[in-house]
């Protein structure tokens, strides 16, 4: 199958195309280079920006696109607090550029990466996918404006749709040569290990008087390889004017501090910790059931847990410490 994959040369972008490749479809990243790596894409390479309807029909039509795996958006909780406009300009106003370029050359199947943040705080755990979603950020709010529009586009005009729900993505493909680079760098594992590098003094814990056991938040973390095989699983999974909709994660929680712990264990580094304060848009806990993606998808995590996933991020960072550069 040829596939379109816009923010294929980001972190997840890289492994779901190494994914794709190893299954036997042929990838085609689409990416600005804004947030991605060239050197990250192995195979065909569009540098074009999602927003660019004209570009992205050049690349639907020259390269008989037959689905659209779309990852192309800023996602960063925090920063969308500060900047709405931002988030909802590109993610939301890029992804209907893209349902109209996909319309006007009649490509009607797309996977679509949204988040765990549609749910905002929520009210039980482990989240399924039917639960309310109350975004607590303009990143979250940003992806349930999409999720709404492929549902419209479905009805209207035949979309088919898979949305995974993603929650804390970390690790790093097993052979060590692509992973996750960020300038700057906000995800709490890579941020941890940065200091096991030397490359900070201490890693920030954003609150340490939440309602939990330690006082710090809660997530559920994903290996990235793992992620990306669902993206595949996700490509027999589209059905003509339908969304389906797949939680990923492990079902299980780890606070700040015990991801730091974990760190500590794998790189064999103290790295120090200071609170700072809380950081907005933060939800509590995250925590998934993705017990529909097992039963529909057949979907089973090769690396769940947490240690696991650590060793392959710290062997990624010890061996590329300044990312790709």
């Amino acid at each position: 199958m040829n596939v379109l994959l816009t923010g294929g040369a980001g972190y997840i972008g890289s492994h779901v195309a190494r994914v794709l490749a190893a299954a036997g479809h042929r990838c085609v990243a689409y990416d600005s280079l804004v947030k991605g790596h060239r050197q990250a894409v192995a195979g065909e390479l569009v540098v074009a920006d999602v927003a660019d309807g004209q570009a992205l029909r050049q690349a639907l039509r020259r390269h008989a696109i037959e689905v659209v795996i779309h990852l192309a958006a800023f996602i960063e909780a925090g920063e969308s607090v500060a900047q709405p406009g931002k988030y909802f300009q590109n993610n939301v106003l890029g992804a209907w550029t893209l349902l109209e370029a996909m319309r006007d050359c009649g490509v009607s199947k797309i996977v679509f990466s949204s988040t765990a943040a549609v749910y905002g705080q929520p009210s039980r755990l482990p989240i399924e996918e039917a639960d309310a979603l109350a975004p607590v950020n303009p990143y979250g709010a940003s992806k349930v404006c999409v999720e709404y529009m492929l549902r419209a586009y479905a009805e209207a005009h035949g979309i088919g749709c898979v949305s995974l729900r993603y929650f804390n993505v970390a690790g790093a493909d097993p052979a060590g040569d692509i992973g996750e680079a960020h300038e700057p760098e906000t995800h709490l594992v890579p941020r941890v290990l940065q200091v096991a590098l030397g490359a900070a003094a201490a890693v920030e814990i954003f609150g340490d008087d939440y309602d939990t056991p330690d006082g710090t938040c809660i997530r559920d973390y994903i290996h990235v390889t793992d992620l990306a095989a669902a993206h595949v699983l996700a490509l027999g999974a589209i059905r003509a004017s339908q969304v389906r909709v797949y939680n990923l994660g492990n079902g299980e929680g780890f606070s700040v501090k015990q991801v730091i712990q974990t760190c500590r264990q794998a790189t064999g580094h103290p790295i120090p910790a200071k609170v700072a304060p809380r950081r907005a848009g933060d939800p509590l806990r995250l925590v998934a059931s993705s017990a529909k993606a097992a039963a529909e998808l057949s979907w089973r995590p090769k690396f769940p847990d947490l240690a696991t996933i650590v060793e392959h991020a710290w062997a990624w960072h010890r061996n590329h410490p300044r990312g790709y550069a």
